[in-house]
């Protein structure tokens, strides 16, 4: 497959959708782009320093010539403060991905891994600077590195390749034998002695791992085994967790009785046992969405413990343990909450932890290894995420201060209003979503509506930021629209009976809540139902493709990414088929049930064999090496709709992309072609793209050109009958600017015994700074207006843009045929008849450039241009040094005109 990027797309239209975005959104910052919402920064893989006096994290960040993101290693120091807080330093800035960053014991050093060198090595960074140093290359690869001791890292790798994976590959045999259990290469566990730079296997294991933890003490070590290839698939035999002694090397298998997996372990820090959660739910063969339960693990009883929460929800993930407590971000609907859990023997109390306006808005980073310290972020769905670090004492923070700030050019852009939104939905139970409101909103108007639907289906919208390129309600609502994230039946953070509630009766609550929380809106008097659009991503999508099916005439436009539209051939060929479609089908397609030979179930909620009721307009996208969704759902959906012939279909097929979009390419194509979508069939705005159109083309020039003022062919405006210059302003109610130089025709209008070349009356004028001074003296008493030539900030700004865009503009190298040095400008000029004004042209022959929100004509060429104390810039006569910024005693100069 070629780099570069190959995207097919399938349509039955006419129409292009390939430039949705106009040139003033783009060029506007204050407006959202999005390259604004897949470059979002954020605080990742946070690490305390040994002593607390540093935090190591990673940023992530888009590099365009791989076509792919990378994180980078940050560096704060809690010791050092500037203006704008702690010092931070990029440690990393490359175009690898740089990960798992870890101090070492002593604080010396950082630890981390890294996508250089085929991933295979390890790597460290001096937190006084310098270079990345190789650590050790690992032949067989490294993952997954944490502290055994201040000497010896465990990390999990494998023995290498075995004859037969060897012979295969001399002879280029690629066939794969699916699920071939007899050449299942094990992972296992390893140590690296950093002092005797010597490596020793810890687990010897036959099946590969399934993650590991130690503790911090080195002493114990609880990891899993896999112990079937079509778990994924199946979910039958869930892996083996055991519990080593580091020391002794005893191995016990553990969580033997548990009907859910175990996970997220982490040690407490008297190293006495671990907390680690599992699942809870009533279909436990499948592993049916359940709630997350919390347990406690004790070493010397080899027993479990559930730690009860006194909260019905469950928990939502990424608890932190605190020495021997634990703090755990409690589900709770549309928002998480955090509680205090202090262990005392055998039992736990829980504490509130108060954090005033911050409550139910917090997601945990990290904790210290001391539990003096915590960092967090906090954000709303309308608030975009600050990162904070405070002292920490059980269940109180204080002292809190910011980490890092980070989106500083997000800051000036608007965020849309959003609130959560309840309401009734099936069996007359309370349903949740978050509410965006469109953009300048104005109450007692009805505007369109846009759902966007989240994947799972056990997945959950939050009132915490969420902006990415599967959803984004603030491109949305700055185009005039509601976009609601309904939380139907089947999401989790909801309790057991809500997420238990789909099983078996698929698609039937969802769409249930999602029409009557429409119907809600409608009575509120907000939305317009007669322009109403759906999208969504995974089973945002499949929920998008039934509400078209089942109400054709509803919505006027679909956007589904990766969606199910034919169960029968998912169960096969879905990554986790059997387990997904076994819990909300009620079993397999061949299952005998309601006295049929098979499970009607299949057809009856596959979209594919009722198509023919779809009327709206559908664009759908797919990524060709998607197994979660199998890919050839995407050609199953397109080429039904295109059959059928009742709506338009747009398919994009996405190359070597798994579920998810993670090139930077596909993910703006995506955004792009959806908005697009949307503007045309829902806000009635088709493209007026032209695919055959460059926009920086000669044509481009021109026809930009003929949207500035001109009078019979004259660039300028009449004004009291007399030419004078057109100006555009640079901001909204700040000075404007010549849009270019004062034209000859436009300064004989001055001084009428100017003299020029005929035909040359759109060229600028080439004057005395005294000429130039007079005509601006004359101009202002014509006018009652106050001009002036720029002053010397003003020129500096000029200038900095005329360096930049001198190369493409007329000055001198250009007329040389080839790359020209000083050396051979100065011979060169030779050629030219003094005082000859021939390398000049008309104004406007150069491409625009944007200062600010005016586009400006020659700033870098054609005549230098006088300032108050000066000249800046080059004219078709003057050699552009790339290598020398000062400027320049030019012979041809003109002027432009400031208005104040």
């Amino acid at each position: 497959m070629k780099t570069i990027v190959r995207l097919i797309v399938i349509a039955s239209l006419a129409l292009v959708f390939c430039a949705p975005l106009s040139g003033q959104e783009k060029k506007d910052p204050t407006r959202w782009t999005p390259e604004d919402i897949i470059n979002t920064e954020s605080v990742g893989s946070v690490a305390f320093s040994p002593d607390n006096s540093m935090v190591v994290w990673t940023k992530r960040k888009g590099v365009k010539k791989k076509d792919k993101f990378v994180s980078d290693i940050y560096l704060t120091r809690l010791d050092i403060k500037t203006d704008d807080g702690f010092k931070t330093i990029p440690l990393t800035n490359g175009e690898d991905n740089d990960y798992s960053p870890l101090f070492s014991k002593d604080g010396e050093y950082i630890y981390f891994l890294s996508s250089r060198d085929k991933s295979k090595k390890l790597w460290k960074l001096s937190i006084y600077g310098g270079e990345a140093q190789e650590v050790k290359e690992f032949e067989n690869g490294i993952s997954g590195i944490s502290w055994k001791d201040e000497n010896t890292l465990l990390f999990s790798s494998n023995d290498g390749k075995t004859l037969y994976e060897k012979e295969a590959e001399d002879k280029k045999d690629d066939v794969i034998v699916v699920e071939d259990s007899l050449h299942w290469t094990p992972s296992h566990l390893y140590a690296y002695s950093l002092k005797e730079k010597t490596i020793n296997r810890i687990t010897d294991n036959q099946k590969p791992l399934a993650g590991f933890e130690v503790s911090k003490d080195g002493k114990w070590l609880v990891y899993g085994v896999q112990r079937s290839r079509s778990y994924a698939s199946d979910a039958q035999k869930e892996p083996y967790q055991y519990l080593k002694n580091l020391e002794s090397g005893e191995t016990r298998r553990i969580l033997a009785d548990f009907d859910f997996p175990a996970y997220g372990f982490s040690f407490t820090s008297d190293h006495k046992g671990f907390y680690f959660s599992s699942e809870y739910g009533n279909n436990p063969k499948y592993n049916g969405p359940g709630i997350n339960k919390l347990f406690y693990f004790d070493i010397e009883s080899m027993e479990s413990k559930e730690v009860d929460l006194k909260w019905d929800l469950g928990h939502a993930g990424g608890y932190q343990v605190v020495g021997n407590d634990v703090i755990v971000p409690l589900a709770n609907k549309a928002t998480i909450r955090l509680a205090y859990y202090k262990k005392k023997g055998s039992d736990w109390f829980k504490k509130t932890i108060d954090l005033g306006n911050k409550n139910d808005h917090v997601r945990l980073s990290q904790v210290s290894d001391d539990g003096t310290k915590v960092v967090y972020n906090y954000s709303t769905a309308s608030r975009l995420p600050t990162y904070h670090i405070a002292d920490l004492k059980e269940h109180k923070f204080s002292n809190e201060e910011n980490l890092v700030k980070l989106n500083k050019k997000l800051e000036k852009k608007p965020i849309t209003k959003s609130e959560v939104i309840v309401w009734k939905g099936y069996n007359n139970e309370e349903v949740t979503g978050i509410l965006y409101y469109p953009e300048n909103y104005k109450e007692g108007q009805r505007y369109p509506l846009m759902l966007s639907i989240h994947g799972g289906p056990s997945g959950v919208d939050l009132d915490l930021w969420s902006e990415r390129w599967s959803t984004y309600p603030n491109l949305l609502a700055q185009r005039g629209m509601f976009v609601l994230k309904p939380n139907y039946h089947g999401s989790s953070n909801h309790g057991l009976a809500f997420v238990e509630s789909i099983r078996e009766n698929y698609y039937e609550p969802e769409l249930e809540d999602i029409i009557k929380g429409i119907e809600v809106l409608h009575k509120d008097g907000k939305i317009d139902k007669a322009q109403m659009g759906t999208m969504g991503w995974s089973n945002g999508a499949i929920i998008t493709t039934m509400l078209t099916l089942r109400y054709p005439d509803m919505f006027k436009v679909a956007a589904p990414g990766a969606g199910d539209v034919n169960w029968t051939s998912d169960y096969g060929t879905c990554v986790f088929g059997v387990s997904f479609d076994e819990h909300y089908f009620g079993g397999a397609p061949w299952d005998d049930m309601n006295g049929k030979s098979y499970n009607e179930n299949y057809i009856l909620k596959s979209p594919l064999f009722e198509i023919e009721k779809i009327k709206t307009p559908t664009i759908i996208f797919h990524g060709s090496e998607d197994r979660a969704v199998p890919r050839d759902q995407g050609w199953e959906y397109y080429r039904g709709l295109q059959q059928v012939g009742k709506a338009p279909v747009r398919f994009l097929w996405f190359p070597g992309q798994p579920h998810g979009l993670g090139k930077i390419t596909h993910q703006l194509r995506k955004m792009e072609e959806e908005i697009t979508w949307i503007e045309t069939y829902l806000l009635n705005k088709p493209s007026t793209n032209n695919e055959a159109f460059k926009k920086d083309s000669p044509l481009a020039n021109l026809l930009a050109l003929q949207e500035v003022k001109t009078t019979k062919g004259l660039y300028g405006e009449l004004r009291n009958g007399k030419l004078m210059p057109e100006t555009v302003a640079l901001k909204t109610d700040s000075i404007s600017i010549g849009r270019f130089e004062v034209t000859n025709a436009q300064f004989k209008t001055f001084e009428n015994s100017f003299e020029f070349t005929i035909g040359h009356d759109n060229y600028p004028a080439v004057v005395s700074k005294s000429q130039a001074l007079n005509y601006i003296k004359w101009l202002s008493q014509q006018t009652g207006e106050s001009y002036r030539l720029p002053n010397t900030k003003e020129a500096q700004a000029l200038h900095k843009t005329a360096r930049k865009t001198a190369k493409n503009e007329n000055v001198f190298n250009a007329w040389a045929g080839y790359d020209i040095v000083k050396s051979d400008a100065a011979k060169l000029m030779e050629k030219v008849t003094p005082n000859s004004r021939t390398l000049l042209k008309p104004v406007g022959s150069s491409k625009a450039v944007a200062v600010n929100d005016a586009q400006l004509y020659d700033i870098g060429g054609n005549v230098a241009e006088y300032f108050e104390s000066g000249v800046y810039g080059y004219s078709a006569y003057d050699y552009f040094d790339s290598n020398d910024e000062a400027m320049i005693d030019s012979k041809f100069v003109g002027f432009r005109v400031v208005k104040e």
